[in-house]
């Protein structure tokens, strides 16, 4: 077997509010690495966590309780456990700090730097959902589904070992479509295109972009493609494995879409709803 190693870091005021409830917040931090360890196609084996605690104004206590709930319940959702680390105390906001060990059999890898023109571009479950529950929250509505998404994505494991051996390139998507699929753009030195209509998009965020709950009226539909948070699996595949991505599918109970095609060059183009290129500023999460 090979040990996949992965690492994501996670600060209050960032990357989660505050006041978001601990078990939650540790349910979150463990997952944005479970969708990394996914994107490899690695079982979940253990974890080591370093987390930074405010020395004041703080209910320790309190918090770590509900805080190793959330732990306890992913450890035994997802079949992996504790293996050490350290706590220590900040001056600052909460910090949450995980290094994540898979396995995986020998030379079985998922990459992002095996896809070819004419391969076909996949995604897993919906887009968008998380970035407009985080809008939900910022703007004080109750949209239980969208806000649901943003504090619990869905680590798609079992997809990520299943494609192994037919997809051609995989990765996870934090920072939005068409910023995360830039990397394998440019690792296996390819262009994609990629078709708005095809998008997958759920009932409840097609309801909240047809909404009238703002005081103005703003097109948030960018969100599907460059919210962010979504951590969903894009993959790639030879246009004869069509038969097999649909079997996975079938047989996992997860939705895959066809969303685009690779093509020879290097451009990233996102056509929109009547065929055109649309002129795509700013995609994605930046960290700084």
């Amino acid at each position: 077997m090979d040990l996949i190693i992965t690492k994501d870091a996670l600060v209050g005021g960032v990357h989660f509010f505050e006041n978001d409830k601990p078990n939650l917040i540790a349910q979150k931090a463990l997952r944005v690495n479970l969708s990394d360890l996914a994107a490899m196609g690695a079982e979940p084996i253990g974890y080591f966590l370093s987390i930074a605690l405010p020395k004041e104004d703080f209910d320790i206590d309190s918090w770590v309780s509900s805080f190793t709930e959330g732990l306890l319940k992913d450890q035994r959702e997802f079949g992996w456990q504790l293996w050490g680390g350290d706590t220590v105390s900040t001056t600052g906001p909460v910090t949450i700090s995980i290094t994540a060990i898979g396995q995986k059999t020998k030379n079985h890898n998922l990459t992002r730097s095996g896809a070819s023109p004419d391969d076909v571009i996949y995604v897993s479950g919906n887009l968008g959902d998380s970035a407009a529950g985080l809008l939900a929250i910022k703007k004080g509505i109750d949209i239980p589904e969208l806000i649901e998404r943003y504090h619990l994505p869905i680590p798609r494991v079992e997809l990520g070992r299943a494609i192994i051996g037919i997809a051609t390139s995989a990765l996870d998507i934090s920072d939005g479509l068409m910023s995360d699929i830039k990397h394998i753009c440019e690792q296996s030195a390819v262009g994609v295109e990629i078709f708005l209509n095809n998008l997958p998009v759920s009932s409840s965020l097609k309801e909240f972009l047809k909404s009238n709950l703002f005081e103005t009226k703003h097109d948030y539909s960018h969100l599907i493609w460059n919210g962010g948070d979504d951590y969903e699996l894009l993959f790639t595949a030879r246009e004869k494995d069509k038969s097999n991505v649909e079997e996975i599918s079938r047989t996992l109970g997860v939705k895959i879409t066809e969303i685009g095609k690779i093509t020879s060059g290097n451009k990233v183009i996102l056509y929109d709803t009547i065929g055109k290129e649309l002129k795509i500023e700013n995609t994605g999460f930046s960290h700084f």
